[in-house]
């Protein structure tokens, strides 16, 4: 099964990474000098590319934003728990996971991605069922981040949640209704924040696991902020908690 992704920096991260790549089409009208680093990287790693006319990168593309480059790619493989939890035992740090229970927005999807990798996120877990995976339209919105950071994709999410406080991991989770502030939690411990749908927020068989939950103070007229938006700023905290305490 392949997928595509487009533009030129989505294009490069992947040949970079060493994505396994069919096929890169390039659109007829596009200046060379503004593509001869992506084509000088293609020719060294024997990638096939074809100059062709701007309306089939249209057609694949389906409206999304291209800068008339797309590729055509390899499924993106999903990781296991167990190697997400070995890659930070690997690098002798403490764990830092992203449980998302039923994100359905790509574009948020793309945007956890990007956040999680600047924030050194060891990985991040996503359910099978009624949730978006790793779309086109996530690889582009996660402008290379989904080179870099392991999904795993679960069949329970509950039990998942579970299995890693079986693991010593410490599940805190959004709630607007809590009562305990995001910032006050000590983030400096193995720890998996638990995001919820973009509408529903956490569902409440996962939200009893939780060990803490915590709220982001909302003083404007918005009741709540954008799914992406609100764990950026989650992680965020958790990266400035673990610098101040040195780890």
């Amino acid at each position: 099964m392949a997928d595509w992704i487009f533009g030129k920096h989505a294009v490069l991260e992947a040949t970079a990474a060493g994505r396994d790549m069919e096929k890169v089409w390039l659109a007829e009208g596009l200046k060379k000098k503004s593509v001869e680093d992506l084509v000088r990287q293609l020719e060294a790693q024997k990638i096939p590319y074809h100059w062709v006319p701007r309306s089939k990168v249209d057609q694949v593309a389906e409206n999304q934003s291209h800068q008339g480059i797309a590729a055509q790619v390899s499924s993106y493989q999903y990781a296991s728990l167990e190697q997400i939890l070995s890659t930070a035992k690997k690098k002798g740090e403490t764990p830092f996971l992203l449980l998302l229970d039923g994100i359905v927005d790509p574009h948020n999807l793309g945007t956890v991605l990007r956040t999680a990798d600047a924030t050194g996120v060891h990985g991040v877990i996503i359910p099978k069922r009624r949730a978006v995976g790793l779309t086109a339209t996530v690889a582009k919105t996660s402008a290379g981040a989904i080179e870099y950071v392991p999904v795993a994709k679960v069949t329970n999410i509950n039990r998942t949640a579970e299995y890693l406080k079986e693991q010593g991991i410490w599940l805190v989770g959004t709630d607007g209704e809590a009562k305990q502030s995001f910032d006050s939690v000590d983030y400096n411990m193995p720890v998996a924040l638990v995001i919820g749908n973009e509408g529903q927020g956490i569902s409440q068989q996962l939200k009893k696991k939780c060990d803490f939950l915590v709220h982001l103070p909302m003083k404007g007229k918005v009741s709540s902020l954008n799914a992406s938006v609100a764990t950026g700023v989650m992680l965020y905290q958790v990266l400035q908690s673990r610098n101040i305490q040195g780890t």
